[in-house]
Formats: structure tokens, C-alpha cells, sequence
């Protein structure tokens, strides 16, 4: 299904005329058929004898009344939209159409449980997406209340943003929509608040629910409620959600000095969610990952919790007070970012959040800053291409972590109170960046427009390293600024740091921090305070407790020191800034790759934060699959298997890290010795590491690599996907078919991929990620394509431009990423001459292919430092 823009022009324009009260929703929704039908009433305002537009992509409509008189939809009707003329001062407008199901999780998504047959709907909005369920006013400055009825099958729930009501006989509903009312009940939700039509929301299904209640800071009860499907309820651990929500609620309500705006807070998870979770005010969906059919990693439980927090902070950046058009995106997603992770910091279990960030959240930053796509964390977004592209590091962890540094700045106590003047003006509205400065610098008295600037409106990032000056003591310590230069892109400012500096030397055999410092840079240098008599560092660590945004080297002297004595680095965030440090150095070639692999390998045992271990594991996946060249990359992996193995062999029993070098293990065996082992331990031949145990997931881990290396078939999957028929395992069996390194399996891949409308969303990504994996060979060439393709390669480039004119983003995002060929000089070759042909493409297509473009030209650059070291 296509995509339908839409501008901020036509929306300003639309909003100089248009002022919306209400829209009143009925819902046909019994799961079945290719479509439902909706019945949309909105009362607005307007410009008398002015003309404007609706949104709504619908199948066919069944009639267009406004103001009394019936509009004739073949003239009104254009694509995802419907002419408005003549408008009066005070309108009334009805549209009664069908609406599609969807299946690529926007919209109203339709997902049906292969383990007991059952239909599972939700609603995915953000960006422009309650147009594929009701006529809509699609922007978010035009707010609205929101009342929605829906008829649906009488053992469901259905969950909306207001308190669910008792279901009740269809009648009158059913007539109007067509339904002969068996089976069926009437939900209707008493109106929200004014909102965006984004965080609207709808849920319904047999869903299985448990619920508890709080008592909000303006005395008024909030009932919680969490939700999941039938065949995963069993799994979900109700107890910690709710512990996690009750901390937030505290923490942001005492931080914020403002009640929670809303009448009742539920949490449903819902399968095949495209993102981690989403905002829906009141009706927070979350992606199914989060419930824990097998075991987690703790940083997956970790994630989970700030994941929880991210979306209740959304309830007042976002929902309470939004922003005007999307370029304030950041005023959502930073805002909710920062918040989360200061909550999970400070009101949960989980009180390394920041080390948790700083590896995970700031690497993902550091990586989209450096891409020729980056952007301002205020961004201009012409229209909703731009938009749906721009929800990357920038917006959420680069904001969050310049957030981060606001606070700082103006001072926390000064910060919240300006937050707090905030909401008290802006509630129910819409905001734009000087909004918030206005307050902040009143509560604080800073004059914020130059740090605005360099923070917030222009894009990029620096580089900070050490520079010293020594007789035998050292006598001169400097930390050095300078910009990080993209082609294309204007140089980035030299920006103000608070930050730390940690220096390090080695006593009696053991690395040790002799002395830390906190400095302000703001330019191209600034000194550190050192005393006379003191011993040149082993180790000099610039943004020592992670306080600043930017990128930071060792010197010579400093990376033999952590080759030998990382292990005596004992604070979690230190060895994430540190080996971060060496791993940015590596992806800049700098440094050979080999530096970073033989660094994370030779210091497993100590990497006991377990989302700073996922993180580098990960980037491990990356430094031999990737950046090593494809001759060297059997060996690379081997060696780092090995290493794994030994870990998960000498690691804690039963411990979070014990498991991570297991799963690793997995992910890295290459040898017939590794690989066989790998068969012995997936079939019970071999016993697990002391303390682990075969789950689902693992074994489906397991199994995939084994098809990864040609040692497992298709009666291997089948036979696994039998004793796991669920929604999980069909993704697995998806994901394993097509890591088969064979002509024959990635063409069927391919094929489903491409060819293949009817492949819901989250079984495309999996396939898309196995037809991924495996297929260069050592040789540097790609598998062979058969019969009727062409090679893989020329066939990404001849199809990328039709799935953005077919598909939804969604999908075609996930096929431009995931099929983008292996790095190669014959791939940077296509892609460059592609861009050159098409520079009157979809620009979300030619930013993704950019994007793409650029990742390959890092690979083979640092393929190329690896060969010659």
C-alpha cells in the first residue's frame, strides 16, 4: 500500500483555517474480511466559504455528508485525502468508509495467533496513521476530543484512551455499520481530554489482562492495568511492571510538580510492534519482546524498565503539552529519553542507567551524528518524509544526552522549575522550541540562545583527545577540541564541555586513578590543573564519569596501557568510555580493527555490566563480519569463539555474563570443532555451561547458526518450529530458512521478500535479516541468485525505487536496509551510480540509501586498515 505525503505548508495553511472540537468515531471491528468500516463525525470551525482537506486512505466510501448535504465522493476523493469546499463557520462532517487492515503494524494492525487461532488488533498512529482508521484532521497542533465507539466480537476487550466501559448490547451501533449485531457488543469511551490524533488509540482482542491502582499527588485514583495475549499471559511477570510504573509515577510526579493528566494508565503488549513502545495516552502499546518467554538478558530487563519510564514520561512531553509540527520532535523524544534514564537511574534497581546509556544509547548517537544524514537535534521537517525518517540517534539519544548537559547548565533545581512553568502554560497545547527556553530562562536567569545553537540547531559532533607536555613529570596537560568534518556538511562549531578527566597510572603492577578533574572546554583547548609534582599517566581518560557529547581518544601511550591493564578498570562506566573510545578509533580507522576484537576478547571477564556487554558484543558482530576483511573473517571468528566458550566456561554459574558468552559463542562458532559443538549442545549430547539451561529462544539461537553454516536443513526447523508453533518460533523459522547459505534458500528469501505482499511485518524483518546474514563469501563475492533472478545485487538497485512507491514506509525501510548488498567496491560503485540516476527519488529512500552508502565506505576503509596494519 502506498505512502500519501503531506507537507508543513499545507498543514499551517490547514490550520490558519480550521479550529476541530470533536470527532465522535464508530468502529466496525470483527476481525474478519480485508476491511472494517468507520463512521467518523468531527465538528470544527472554519473560515466561512474557505476550502481545506481531511485525511483518510480508504478502501471505498460509502458517503460524505458535511453540514447536511451529501458530498459526492467521486469528486471529493483523492489520494488520502478528501476535499473539503464551502465550509461554514461551524461545520459538521460525516465520512463513513472502509477502512484497510493492516499487517504491517500502522494503522489497525490484524494479527492472528497461530496457537489458538485468535485475532489480536491494535492501532499504530505516529506519524500519520490514524488516517488508515478514521477521517482525520492528521497534524498534531490541531487537537481535538476523541470519543470512539467500536462493535466487536463479545469476548474481547477493547481498550481505548479512556476508561473502558461496560460493553453492551450492539443495537443502534450495528445498524449503522452494516452488522447484524451476533456475537457482537458496543463499547463506548467517554471523550478524551484534547489531544493529538496521534496518541489516540485503539486495542482489542481477547486479550488476558491484570490490573492494580495508585493514588496520583492530587489525591484522585489512577486504575493500572497491563495487558497481553492469551498464549503469552502465562509469561508475563505483572509484579515488576507495575513496581516500575508506581516508581515513575512518583518520581515524575514530585520532579515535575504536576499530577498525571489522565484517568487511567494501561499497558498492553501487542505482537508484531514495529517500535519499542509508543505513547498512546493512557494506552501505552509495548512490543511482545518485552515479555519474557525465555530467559532474558539483565539488560534486556533493564531496557524493559526504561522503556516503561520513557512512555509515562511521554504522557507529559508529548501528550499533556505537544509539539507544534514535527521539526520539536526532539521536545518528546529527548525530553522522554533523558527522563527515563534519570528515573531508572534514581527511582528503580537499576542505578548504573547512565553506564547503561552511555553504552548503549550514545553509540547509537555518536554513529547517526556521523552519517551524512545527520541533522540538528531541532530539525526542519518539510513534510512527513522527513519526519518519519527523522526518529534516529539524534533525536533521542543525542537530545537526551545534550538535555542531560542543559540541566547541568542551568542547574537542576532551576531546570525543573522551568519544566514546571512549562506544563503550567502549555497545557493541553501545542509548543515550539522558545516555549520551553522562555521558561528555563526564566526560572534559571541563563541566557540560553548561544548554547541553543550550538546544542540544538546545528548538527554534528567534536572530538576531544589529550595532548601533554613532560620533562620525566608532567608539566602541561590540554584538552584539545576540534571538529568532526563530514563531505558536504557545513564544519560543526566548537562546542562548551563540562567534563571529566581522569588520570591513571600504574602502582605496584595495578592500574589506578591518580586524580580526577572536572573542566569546562569551550573552544579549541583548555588546560587541566596539574600539580608540580606530578608523574606523567599511564592512562589519561577525557570525559572521565561519561558528562559530555562527543567523541574522545586515547593517546599512544594510553592504548598500550588499556591492551594490559583494562581488567584493573573497576568502574563500569570508565571501561564503557574507554572501550568505547578504542571502538570509535576502529570504526574511523585509526586503529586496525583487530585492536578492538583483541581488547573485548582478552578482557570478557571483566565487562560485568550487562548492557555494556551486550553493546560490545554486538560490535564485535560488526568488527568481524564487517570491518574485517571477508578472507580474514572465518579466523576472526573463530578466535573470538574461542574465547566465549573459555569465558562462559570460567564465568559465574548461571550468571547474566555467563549466559551473554554462550549466546555469543553461538553467534561467533565457525570451526567443524566449534560447529559441532554447537550440534552436541543443541541436542543434549554436550551439557550447557553449569547454570544455563536450553530454552525456546536459545535453541532457536542455536539452530540458526547451525542453518547459518549449511548444518542444519529445512526438516531441522520444521521439526523445531512443531514444538514451538507461536508467533516467536514462526519468526525464528523464518529467520533461520533464510541464513542458509545456499542459492537455493536465499532465492526463496528473496522471493518472499520481494515478492510477497502479504508477509506481515515481523516475519519480513526476520527474513530480511537471515537472507542478510552469510551472504558474502570468503572470496568477497555475494551467493549465487537463481532462476529468475539476476544477482542479488542488481536486483536491490533495479527494485529499491518501487517498494517506496508501493509499499508503506515501514516496509520499505526494511527492505532498503536489510537487502542493501554486502560492503564491497562493486556495491559502493552501484550505489553511487544509482544516487546519481535517481536524484528525483523519494528522499527517504535517497537518505536510506546514503546512509547505506556510507556504512559500505566505512567498512571497506576499515577492511583496508585491517589489511595493513
Amino acid at each position: 500500500m502506498a505512502q500519501y505525503n503531506l507537507t508543513e505548508a499545507e498543514t499551517a495553511e490547514r490550520a490558519e483555517i480550521v479550529s476541530v472540537d470533536s470527532y465522535e468515531v464508530l468502529l466496525g471491528l470483527t476481525g474478519k474480511g480485508e476491511t472494517f468500516r468507520s463512521v467518523t463525525t468531527v465538528r470544527f470551525s472554519a473560515q466561512a466559504g474557505s476550502s481545506t482537506f481531511i485525511d483518510a486512505i480508504v478502501d471505498s466510501v460509502h458517503s460524505i455528508t458535511l453540514n447536511g448535504r451529501a458530498v459526492d465522493p467521486d469528486e471529493a476523493c483523492r489520494p488520502g485525502r478528501i476535499v473539503l469546499n464551502d465550509l461554514a463557520a461551524d461545520n459538521v462532517l460525516t465520512v463513513d468508509a472502509e477502512f484497510f487492515y493492516m499487517n504491517t503494524g500502522e494503522g489497525l494492525h490484524r494479527f492472528t495467533d497461530p496457537v489458538d487461532d485468535e485475532v489480536y488488533l491494535y492501532t499504530q498512529f505516529e506519524v500519520p496513521d490514524a488516517r488508515r482508521v478514521f477521517a482525520v484532521f492528521e497534524q498534531p497542533d490541531l487537537k481535538a476530543d476523541f470519543s470512539f465507539a467500536v462493535v466487536a466480537p463479545e469476548h474481547w476487550d477493547v481498550v481505548s484512551n479512556s476508561p473502558t466501559p461496560a460493553p453492551a448490547e450492539p443495537g443502534a451501533d450495528a445498524e449503522v455499520l452494516g452488522l447484524d449485531g451476533q456475537g457482537l457488543k458496543s463499547w463506548r469511551f467517554a471523550p478524551t481530554p484534547r489531544i493529538s490524533s496521534y496518541i489516540t488509540a485503539l486495542v482489542a482482542g481477547p486479550y488476558r489482562s491484570v490490573h492494580d491502582e495508585l493514588v496520583s499527588s492530587d489525591g484522585s485514583t489512577v486504575p493500572l492495568g497491563v495487558y497481553a495475549r492469551a498464549s503469552l499471559f502465562d509469561h508475563l511477570d505483572p509484579e515488576n511492571i507495575f513496581d516500575i510504573t508506581k516508581r515513575g509515577f512518583v518520581f515524575f510526579e514530585e520532579l515535575f510538580d504536576t499530577p498525571y493528566p489522565f484517568a487511567k494508565y494501561d499497558q498492553l503488549f501487542v505482537p508484531e510492534f514495529n517500535a519499542g513502545a509508543m505513547e498512546n495516552a493512557g494506552a501505552v502499546t509495548i512490543v511482545e519482546d518485552y515479555v519474557f518467554r525465555s530467559r532474558p538478558t539483565e539488560a534486556a530487563v533493564e531496557r524493559r524498565a526504561v522503556t516503561i519510564l520513557h512512555e509515562l514520561a511521554h504522557m507529559w512531553f508529548g501528550d499533556l503539552v505537544t509539539m507544534k509540527w514535527w521539526d520539536d520532535l526532539w521536545l518528546n523524544e529527548s525530553f522522554a529519553e533523558f527522563m527515563s534514564t534519570l528515573a531508572t537511574a534514581e527511582a528503580t534497581e537499576f542505578s548504573e542507567a547512565w553506564a547503561t546509556f552511555a553504552a548503549s544509547e550514545k553509540s547509537w548517537a555518536y554513529a547517526q551524528d556521523q552519517l551524512p544524514s545527520t541533522h540538528p537535534i531541532a530539525a526542519g521537517m518539510g513534510d512527513l518524509v522527513d519526519i518519519e525518517t527523522n526518529f534516529d540517534g539524534i533525536t533521542y539519544a543525542k537530545g537526551a544526552s545534550v538535555l542531560k548537559q542543559l540541566v547541568a547548565y542551568v542547574g537542576r533545581e532551576n531546570f525543573f522549575r522551568g519544566v514546571k512553568s512549562y506544563f503550567d502554560k502549555h497545557a493541553w497545547s501545542n509548543t515550539r522550541l522558545a516555549d520551553l527556553l522562555t521558561e528555563l530562562e526564566a526560572a534559571s536567569g541563563r541566557d540560553l540562545q548561544r548554547w541553543t545553537r550550538l546544542w540544538i540547531q546545528e548538527s554534528g559532533v567534536n572530538i576531544l583527545r589529550p595532548q601533554y607536555e613532560e620533562d620525566g613529570l608532567l608539566t602541561e596537560l590540554t584538552v584539545v577540541q576540534q571538529p568532526c568534518v563530514l563531505p558536504g556538511h557545513e564544519v560543526p562549531s566548537l562546542r562548551p564541555h563540562r567534563l571529566g578527566v581522569g588520570l591513571y597510572s600504574v602502582l605496584e603492577g595495578r592500574l589506578k586513578r591518580t586524580a580526577l578533574h572536572e573542566i569546562d572546554v569551550d573552544g579549541e583547548a583548555a588546560e587541566v590543573p596539574v600539580d608540580e609534582d606530578t608523574p606523567v599517566p599511564d592512562l589519561i581518560v577525557v570525559n572521565d564519569g561519561d558528562l559530555t557529547y562527543a567523541k574522545v581518544r586515547l593517546d599512544e601511550r594510553g592504548l598500550k596501557t588499556v591492551r594490559t591493564h583494562f581488567g584493573d578498570l573497576n568502574d563500569s562506566l570508565t571501561q564503557l568510555v574507554v572501550l568505547g573510545s578504542v571502538w570509535d578509533m576502529a570504526r574511523d580507522a585509526e586503529i586496525p580493527v583487530t585492536d578492538y576484537i583483541s581488547l573485548v576478547c582478552d578482557n570478557l571477564e571483566h565487562l560485568v555490566h550487562s548492557t555494556g556487554l551486550q553493546t560490545h558484543l554486538r560490535q564485535l558482530e560488526t568488527a568481524v563480519f564487517s570491518y574485517t576483511p571477508p578472507a580474514l573473517r572465518d579466523t576472526a571468528a573463530e578466535r573470538t569463539a574461542e574465547a566465549l566458550w573459555a569465558a562462559a566456561g570460567s564465568a559465574p554459574e548461571g550468571s547474566d555474563q555467563q549466559f551473554q558468552f554462550l549466546r555469543g559463542f553461538v553467534s561467533f562458532a565457525k570451526s567443524d570443532d566449534q560447529l559441532r559443538l554447537l550440534a552436541q549442545l543443541l541436542s543434549g549430547e554436550q551439557p550447557l555451561p553449569e547454570g544455563q539451561k536450553l530454552d525456546d529462544e536459545l535453541r532457536w539461537h542455536m539452530l540458526t547458526a547451525l542453518a547459518g553454516h549449511n548444518r542444519a536443513g529445512e526438516d531441522d526447523i520444521e521439526r523445531t518450529l512443531q514444538a514451538d508453533n507461536t508467533a516467536a518460533g514462526q519468526r525464528s523459522a523464518a529467520r533461520a530458512e533464510a541464513s542458509i547459505p545456499t542459492p537455493a534458500a536465499k532465492t526463496a528469501a528473496f522471493r518472499a521478500l520481494t515478492e510477497d505482499s502479504g508477509l506481515p511485518n515481523a516475519v519480513l524483518s526476520a527474513t530480511a535479516r537471515g537472507f542478510a546474514s552469510g551472504l558474502q563469501k570468503s572470496d568477497g563475492s555475494l551467493i549465487t541468485a537463481e532462476a529468475p533472478f539476476d544477482d542479488f545485487a542488481a536486483e536491490y538497485f533495479a527494485r529499491a525505487e518501487s517498494w517506496w512507491d508501493t509499499q508503506t514506509l515501514e516496509i520499505a525501510q526494511t527492505l532498503t536496509l536489510w537487502l542493501f548488498p554486502p560492503a564491497t567496491e562493486a556495491t559502493v560503485a552501484m550505489a553511487e551510480q544509482w544516487l546519481e540516476e535517481h536524484r528525483e527519488a523519494n528522499r527517504g529512500l535517497q537518505r536510506t540509501m546514503v546512509e547505506n552508502l556510507d556504512r559500505a565506505r566505512r567498512a571497506l576503509a576499515v577492511q583496508r586498515r585491517s589489511e595493513h596494519p
